[in-house]
């Protein structure tokens, strides 16, 4: 008898690692260069002074993502492992209690009893620790927490995020490089917005939405605190 084909299925909480990393790394790297290169626009600093501080706000927010994405996903990291730990120590000393713990889950999920002690039993010959590590602390090879991988894609896509308005910086007329930078900066908003909602299963438009309306308020923000504190022309 041939044996049966598994269904493969591909979940969006497959992608939920990387896919946070980079989507806030991008969205800030999009927000606080622009942000950064409109204020001291508005500031009435010259071009390449504009160009030069979206650059080391550019180096600077990417290792600042970097760094702050990997200590707080290794937090994340330790906390998971601490769990583990201290579960694997509960195993050791005393199975009986474990098993009779991971039926009482399966019964409140819907089990019968004798079936959920069935489930339970199985499950920990084959694999104890990752039936409690799954089913009682929450912790899977899915969701678990990947501190270099998070750090690396934040820290990339912030950098990409913050190419952006500043290649639109390089390239924009003097006069007019506050309106080139918010408007397309907005649109670049719009679309990452739309492109992380549509991985995500959400509506694109609420995507949209909800990153260009803080996008456009910061903007806005710091245009007002640059024209306030710039030199007068």
């Amino acid at each position: 008898m041939p044996t049966p084909r598994r269904h493969a299925e591909r979940h969006r909480t497959d992608h939920i690692g990387w896919l946070r990393a980079a989507v806030l790394g991008a969205n800030d790297g999009i927000i606080s260069t622009a942000s950064l290169v409109v204020g001291v626009a508005a500031a009435h600093a010259s071009q390449s002074n504009i160009l030069l501080t979206g650059v080391a706000g550019l180096v600077a927010g990417a290792m600042s993502m970097a760094a702050g994405e990997y200590v707080s996903v290794h937090s994340q990291a330790d906390t998971e492992n601490a769990d583990l730990a201290r579960e694997k120590a509960e195993l050791d000393t005393d199975p009986a209690a474990e098993q009779r713990e991971l039926t009482g889950i399966y019964v409140a999920r819907g089990l019968e009893p004798a079936l959920a002690s069935q489930v339970a039993t199985q499950l920990m010959a084959r694999d104890a620790l990752g039936a409690h590590a799954r089913d009682e602390l929450g912790i899977s090879a899915t969701l678990s927490a990947r501190p270099v991988q998070a750090a690396l894609a934040s820290a990339a896509s912030f950098a990409v995020g913050a190419a952006l308005p500043l290649a639109v910086t390089a390239l924009a007329p003097g006069a007019a490089l506050i309106a080139w930078v918010s408007a397309l900066s907005i649109l670049f908003l719009a679309l990452l917005g739309a492109v992380a909602a549509q991985v995500g299963g959400a509506s694109p438009w609420a995507g949209a939405w909800r990153v260009t309306f803080w996008g456009a308020l910061a903007m806005a923000i710091t245009a007002g605190v640059g024209t306030l504190f710039g030199a007068p022309v």
